[in-house]
């Protein structure tokens, strides 16, 4: 049986790539599915469908448009959603992307340091498992086939 994962999080680092080839290692039959990881080319989006923008406010506003519908549609297609919350970056996306994913009633995995249990308590409390690394994460989905 092969699961579709979204994988909601930063797209400053290799975090992604780390847990995909950890999951090819423990021959996980898992397929992964993600933002765009392409910081440029998530920002330009709107204005290479729709054109030039008027100003930065509409830029931003239209690559958001585009940006939010590939999110919804992969994140419906997915079977599960795994979220890492990092300390370096700011984390509104990652908080927007679980929300919607627990919204959407995915069964969602958590990945938080210790640092960051307070801050996201309400949000580690609706998530179906917390975990602190991408490991425990491939742990809990390694269950599933167990």
């Amino acid at each position: 049986m092969n699961l579709t994962v979204y994988l909601a999080g930063q797209i400053h680092d290799d975090w992604r790539e780390e847990l995909a080839k950890q999951a090819e290692e423990r021959n996980l039959p898992l397929t992964f599915v993600g933002p765009q990881t392409d910081h440029d080319r998530s920002d330009a989006i709107g204005e290479a469908i729709l054109g030039k923008q008027p100003s930065a406010f509409y830029r931003d506003d239209a690559a958001s448009a585009v940006n939010n519908f590939r999110t919804e549609v992969l994140m419906k297609k997915a079977d599960l959603v795994i979220g890492l919350f990092g300390e370096k970056y700011k984390q509104w996306n990652t908080a927007m992307d679980i929300s919607t994913a627990i919204t959407l009633n995915k069964p969602t995995i958590i990945v938080r340091p210790e640092s960051l249990i307070h801050p996201l308590k309400e949000l580690s409390n609706k998530a179906n498992v917390t975990v602190e690394t991408i490991e425990q994460a491939l742990d809990v989905v390694a269950y599933i086939y167990e």
